[in-house]
């Protein structure tokens, strides 16, 4: 159950100070808090409110957001329910109709003092910046723009510091100011007499009174009810109010008994113990009034624990998976008391024994229903949805320069271009738009003028900027263009940055100031964390007898808590004194949140100690001992460091031994070879880079998340729906693959869509994780030769460059041309280089099926990070444990006969724009056509291959046979609207890595068009 955004409660001490007034809350007065995001550890802190202060800082939505409401006094409840209705209403103005005396009035009063409260809320006033964004469009609003403000209370700063402002321009506010309750005039708006003549009548136009009758507002006050509904509801009430009474009478019997004669309550009656004092109380009160409840039915060892709407189960399921068992009304037996308190002679506030006379009953607790929350889509996702669709202004995120001696025109000009999107800098650079100016200067021909010609800037006068007030932002293109009164120009787009989408997603304040990666110092053959302070002086501290290295990485990820922990450890010995340190720091993986803290010890024995009771608090495990995961606790993280200083000085000195290779050989192996581009793919994947370096992708623990990924596709195959299962393989994946998340909760695995992401992330943590293997050997080797060399030998493949005179070159020029696909137009192949390869070993194995019929030139696609693996080791074939979805015909090699087809495999972009393709020779001998999805195990007998039929292939007759038989499809697309397919286009798949021989390797540059 996710955890409420408020909390209720006695005060507990006297200590907490209100977050409003400032003044401390009393020991046992009722207090309020809002549950806000820590930036000191990975969890929620209390910002403790008296009750008054606290409805002036924050607005539940509904009760149902309040945790423990259900467990204070009914008189309580009762008052916040009314501060909660003081909050919530509509911005009516005066409804039409007749007087009706003094109900009326009564009436008119309240709805008055409403509007004064609920107005604090809204707002009106100029924009300070242009860095603000609607709410309802997305654009941005320009500086000195009326802008229209609405309190938002949920955020993450809402909730921290007591509401956010956001921002609407005045027509987008007029659209949508249903959704925010608001019917009142413009001028009622806070502000409204701070604006000019001019911009009230702009609001006041824009946002007019809607006047209703006075049965309209009490429809849009109260959702209409049904009779029955309501009498249901009202006896509910009525017995949970005497119930409650009832509780709060045991409560305060019982209250000043001892721990121990509480903890014995509930020994006796076979339950488990419950930390606090008041959680405590408030267990042993539900015994006595209810009787007492047992164990959990599904976990079998779990208490059921009274939650808001019934009783949910604290234990667990497995060392992954909470149990969360939910019960409305769990099984109950009579309450039994222990005999030395049935026999004691009461306590030191009460001279009656209260338990000498009581007599267990067993009944349900009465629970209000749980409303079922609508939760939108934007909520869902954390994506903001506009709901106003706004031209954005001509000029937006358009650069200008000004040119002119005329400072008041310049200023006058200045005005006009921020207010249009646009702004005035003085720099020239190639990303300038237009310069304005006049014929006077561009005749001149100075010296500034000669900059803008040598950047092929147009210069437009004044005029320029009335002319394009009222045109769409596309058409300001054409317009610098036509306007220009210089004979010069490039086109403008090419200046022009492409417009911006508008952001979704919700920027959180916990992950703004990104960590970079901190530069470790290895001693000893381990880091010490430089958040310490001591990396220059101390290094981890080593046992001499056992060689354990006092050092550790804990994680903890937990889906239904969402947690998503780290938590390191580290015992320091000095390097010239013999003085020692205890080192830990805790957070947040991926985001700013978390601490540390640096001790000093006064011996190595104390820090050792401290080192392994805190690792068994974490772990549940003894520090050296063999490691098991235990429920709610963290699990270890095997991290490997590198010495990046010196591996870096041994790279340089390499790198000045003359490479061997052709330039464009180098250029190919330097790139697949870059460890930023396998990094960034890591963080494609969501990878946390800190807990999981490019160093510890092991094959075995790689091959253990398949298996866990396989398990969870056999969940979905078997139609178990049992979310506890599909939650503890998901915590289990993401410990053995940590992930950053942010703030955001971790996703459940449990989709097949979502299987198919994940596998293939592990695909290409395989492939990177043999490059990286090779690149760390190489540094390894005592040999003098150039970095780009040895990795080369690493690949055992010979590349040769294909002239692009060459008709082998121009053959394959023209397959590209033809085959690629009218529905893949988001982009055009542009080849760069074209080369032969010869794998080691791979024509041997080729050769028993170089005498196979039907072979074909294909096309395969792959990331840039996942060549080293297919040039060392050939292409590959899923592993048995790897999950078998996201196979439309089974575990194989699958090949295409149109480029693009094969090329939407790179995952390339706008800007990571080369990818590598290969084609290669693959014997396909009998095909087993096949027009519909079907998952292969074995083909058929007589079959050598499969081939998916698309409706789309290219034309056979314009099909080329080299001189060795092999059929190049390289005619242009042919579409068979007869075909009943399911398949676009044409799809083949063979079973045995031997029926393919890689022959070429491409590289191709992705022209994207522009949106």
């Amino acid at each position: 159950m996710e955890e409420l955004p408020y909390k209720v409660e006695y005060a507990k001490t006297g200590r907490a100070k209100c977050r409003g007034c400032k003044i401390n809350i009393e020991k046992d007065e009722l207090r309020l808090a809002a549950l806000v995001q820590s930036f000191f550890h990975d969890g929620k802190d209390c910002h403790w409110f008296h009750l008054n202060c606290f409805f002036q800082k924050h607005r539940p939505k509904a009760i149902d957001d309040i945790d423990h409401f259900e467990e204070i006094r009914i008189e309580d409840q009762e008052n916040i329910r009314q501060k909660l209705d003081a909050t919530k209403g509509i911005l009516l103005p005066e409804p039409k109709g007749k007087k009706k005396g003094k109900k009326r009035a009564a009436e008119d009063s309240k709805t008055a003092a409403f509007n004064a409260t609920a107005l604090n809320d809204f707002g009106v006033e100029y924009a300070k910046s242009g860095r603000s964004a609607c709410a309802g469009c997305g654009n941005n609003i320009m500086v000195n723009e009326v802008r229209i403000k609405k309190m938002d209370y949920t955020t993450e700063v809402g909730m921290k510091f007591g509401g956010q402002p956001f921002w609407h321009h005045v027509d987008c506010f007029a659209k949508i100011r249903g959704d925010y309750n608001f019917y009142l005039d413009g001028s009622d708006l806070p502000g409204f007499s701070e604006l000019s003549p001019a911009d009230k009548k702009i609001v006041k136009k824009a946002i007019k009174a809607i006047e209703i009758t006075e049965a309209q507002a009490k429809k849009l006050k109260t959702e209409p009810r049904d009779k029955d509904e309501v009498e249901a509801e009202n006896a509910l009430e009525k017995l949970i109010t005497e119930q409650t009474k009832l509780l709060f009478k045991v409560r305060d019997e019982i209250q000043f008994l001892k721990k121990s004669d509480l903890q014995n309550i509930l020994f006796v009656n076979d339950s488990g113990m419950v930390s606090g004092s008041d959680a405590l109380i408030e267990r042993c009160s539900d015994f006595l009034t209810f009787g007492a409840i047992k164990k959990c039915k599904k976990c079998k060892n779990g208490d059921m624990i009274f939650a808001k709407y019934g009783y949910r189960c604290n234990g667990n399921i497995d060392e992954w998976t909470m149990c969360e068992n939910f019960e409305e009304k769990p099984e109950r037996v009579k309450c039994k008391i222990p005999k030395e308190l049935k026999e004691s002679k009461g306590n030191k506030k009460s001279e009656k024994n209260f338990f000498a006379k009581y007599k267990s009953l067993v009944k349900d607790r009465a629970v209000r229903p749980q409303i079922k929350k609508e939760i939108k889509k934007d909520e869902e996702d954390g994506k903001r949805i506009y709901k106003v669709e706004r031209e954005r202004e001509p000029l937006y995120g358009m650069h200008c320069v000004l040119i002119s001696n005329n400072k008041g025109l310049k200023e006058e000009l200045k005005t006009k271009i921020t207010r249009l999107g646009g702004k005035v800098v003085t720099t020239l650079q190639e990303h300038i738009a237009f310069v304005i100016s006049n014929n006077d200067e561009v005749e001149k021909m100075n010296k500034r003028m000669q900059e803008v010609k040598s950047l092929d800037i147009q210069v437009v006068d004044e005029k320029f900027i009335d002319a394009i007030e009222k045109l769409k932002r596309a058409e300001v293109i054409e317009k610098i263009k036509s306007m220009s009164i210089c004979d010069w120009g490039s086109d403008p787009l090419t200046r022009i940055p492409a417009e911006e989408e508008k952001k979704t997603e919700r920027e959180s304040i916990y992950n703004r100031n990104k960590k970079k990666t901190a530069v470790m110092k290895l001693k000893n053959g381990t880091a010490i964390d430089p958040a310490s302070g001591l990396s220059d002086v101390a290094h981890v501290y080593k046992d001499k007898l056992t060689n354990i290295l006092y050092t550790t990485v804990l994680t903890k990820i937990d889906i239904q808590k969402n947690k998503n922990s780290y938590y390191k450890l580290q015992v320091l010995e000095s390097d010239m004194e013999r003085n020692y340190w205890l080192f830990r720091s805790w957070g947040r993986i991926g985001t700013d949140v978390g601490d540390n803290k640096t001790e000093k010890c006064f011996s190595v024995e104390e820090a050792i100690t401290e080192f392994e009771r805190l690792f068994e608090e974490k772990t549940g495990n003894i520090f050296g001992a063999p490691f098991q995961k235990k429920p709610n606790s963290y699990t270890l993280v095997e991290v490997d460091y590198e010495n990046e200083d010196e591996k870096n000085k041994k790279k340089e000195e390499l790198e000045k031994i003359p490479s061997k290779l052709p330039t464009s050989v180098q250029d190919l192996v330097k790139m697949i070879f870059d460890i930023d581009t396998m990094k960034k793919t890591m963080l494609e994947f969501e990878l946390d880079l800190e807990k999981m370096p490019l160093g510890r992708l092991s094959s075995k623990q790689l091959h253990e998340a398949y298996t866990v990924l396989n398990d969870l596709d056999e969940l979905i195959k078997s139609g178990d729906n049992n979310e506890s299962k599909f939650i503890g393989f998901s915590n289990k994946f993401f410990s053995l693959v940590p992930h950053s998340f942010g703030m955001n909760k971790a996703p459940v695995i449990n989709t097949v869509e979502m299987i198919k992401q994940k596998r293939e992330m592990i695909d290409s943590l395989m492939e990177i994780e043999i490059a990286y293997a090779f690149i760390k050997d190489d540094e390894k080797s005592n040999t003098d030769v150039n970095p780009l060399d040895a990795h080369y030998a690493k690949l055992k493949t010979d590349l040769k460059p294909l002239d692009k005179n060459n008709d082998e070159f121009k053959l394959i020029e023209s397959y590209i041309k033809n085959t690629h696909a009218e529905t893949h137009n988001q982009y055009t192949l542009e080849i760069e280089d074209v080369f032969k390869v010869k794998r080691e070993n791979e024509h041997r194995r080729y050769k028993p099926f170089k005498k196979l019929h039907n072979r074909q030139l294909l096309w395969h696609g792959s990331r840039l990070t996942n060549y080293v693996g297919i040039l060392s080791h050939g292409l590959k074939i899923a592993p048995p444990e790897a999950p078998c979805t996201g196979y439309m015909f089974g575990k194989g090699v699958y090949f295409a006969d149109m480029v693009s087809k094969s090329a939407n495999y790179c995952c390339t972009s706008p800007r990571q724009p080369i990818g590598l393709m290969l084609l290669s020779e693959v014997a396909l001998g009998d095909m087993y056509e096949l027009t519909n999805a079907k998952y292969i195990n074995k083909l058929p007998p007589g079959k050598h291959s499969c081939k998916g039929i698309g409706k789309t292939s290219p034309n056979p007759e314009q099909f080329q046979v080299r001189e060795d038989g092999v059929t190049i499809p390289c005619g242009q697309p042919k579409t068979n609207d007869k075909l009943r397919s399911e398949l676009l286009y044409n799809e083949y798949i063979v079973y045995d890595v031997a029926q393919v021989n890689i022959q070429y390797l491409l590289k191709l540059k992705f022209n994207y068009k522009r949106q």
